[in-house]
């Protein structure tokens, strides 16, 4: 069992920074809260030295420096590379609520397609969403507080992104939403805007990694997972998590677009996508479909089944002012059966 060893910054209810501390004389681990994220994940300390540049960045720069920083560094770097992620996860979380942005308000090109599949998805579920909840891959947070509302308890956002993370524990903290906008090439507009959620003492962020989630099984009634099957390095695993997390009747839902890289996921681990001469002609529907449902598959999941689906939901993403990319994503809801 973790504790919460030290308090080095609070405000409020909040620890913005603290040590978490594994008291059991064969650990003795220790994981910081940084910016009132607290990072348990399985190997912090290669965490900590692979994205310290995201854990020390400031946040007190004008946004006149902040160009200049960005017009220096140039496209592909780091710094580049964080604002584009950033400029596209908090547009479409967050534009919809955002006074001076500009859409075709109803379109599929507006912002809000991660609520408009969340929404879509949880009409799929036999019954009302339960908590405690937890969002893995929860990006910039705003699904977290989407579920907060539909539910009554406690729910957890996780994700191994930190700067995604700091954008959604701000909003939590300060209730403001402050991104980079990316306008075109390097250049970039800062959007910062007051926002208002419900019930958020009920919500925190943590870092940590989906496939290594620091909970007893059991431990949530729901289980969310947008838009990241295809972003971890075991799919397969992945959805084991999503079983045991969850005691029998818990539900789950999540969707993807099969957009496979190999950089992320080996490609033998893809689900569909390749081999196809095989049974499935390379389809990763039908895969996803028999490893949710008991015996129709050697790896089918025995935890989990299938309750419904939407085959084909458009997403849309934002790269900037003119490009965009369109997705379209396999929502799947799942109960689990409480077999292991």
């Amino acid at each position: 069992m973790l504790v919460l060893n030290t308090i080095l910054r609070e405000e409020g209810d909040t620890v913005y920074e603290g040590v978490i501390h594994c008291p059991d004389p064969a650990c003795l681990l220790e994981y910081p809260i940084v910016d009132g994220v607290p990072l348990l994940l399985p190997d912090i300390r290669s965490y900590l030295s692979d994205n310290l540049n995201h854990l020390v960045a400031r946040e007190d720069l004008s946004a006149t420096i902040e160009t200049m920083l960005g017009d220096a560094a140039g496209p592909g770097t780091l710094f580049d590379t964080s604002r584009q992620h950033l400029s596209t996860y908090a547009w479409d979380s967050y534009g919809d609520l955002d006074p001076d942005e500009k859409v075709r308000t109803g379109t599929r090109e507006a912002p809000g397609a991660i609520v408009r599949c969340l929404d879509a998805g949880l009409e799929l579920l036999s019954r009302n969403t339960a908590s405690p909840a937890i969002d893995v891959g929860c990006a910039v947070g705003r699904t977290t507080f989407e579920l907060a509302a539909k539910t009554d308890g406690l729910v957890l956002g996780v994700d191994v992104n930190f700067s995604m993370l700091k954008l959604a524990a701000r909003v939590l903290g300060e209730n403001r939403v402050s991104y980079p906008r990316r306008r075109i090439g390097v250049v970039y507009d800062r959007r910062d805007f007051a926002v208002s959620f419900a019930d958020t003492e009920r919500v925190d962020f943590w870092a940590c990694d989906a496939l290594a989630l620091p909970f007893a099984d059991d431990s949530f009634q729901f289980v969310l997972g947008l838009n990241l099957l295809d972003c971890v390095t075991s799919p397969h695993a992945l959805l084991q998590s999503f079983g045991q997390m969850l005691p029998a009747g818990g539900q789950a839902l999540l969707s993807t677009p099969y957009d496979w890289s190999h950089a992320t996921t080996p490609m033998e681990a893809w689900l569909g996508g390749h081999s196809q001469r095989g049974p499935g002609a390379g389809a990763g529907e039908s895969l996803l479909r028999s490893l949710l449902t008991p015996g129709q598959h050697p790896q089918s999941l025995e935890n989990l089944r299938l309750t419904g689906e939407i085959d084909d939901f458009p997403w849309h993403a934002r790269m900037h002012e003119r490009s965009n990319v369109s997705y379209s994503v396999h929502v799947v809801a799942a109960e689990a059966t409480g077999t292991t």
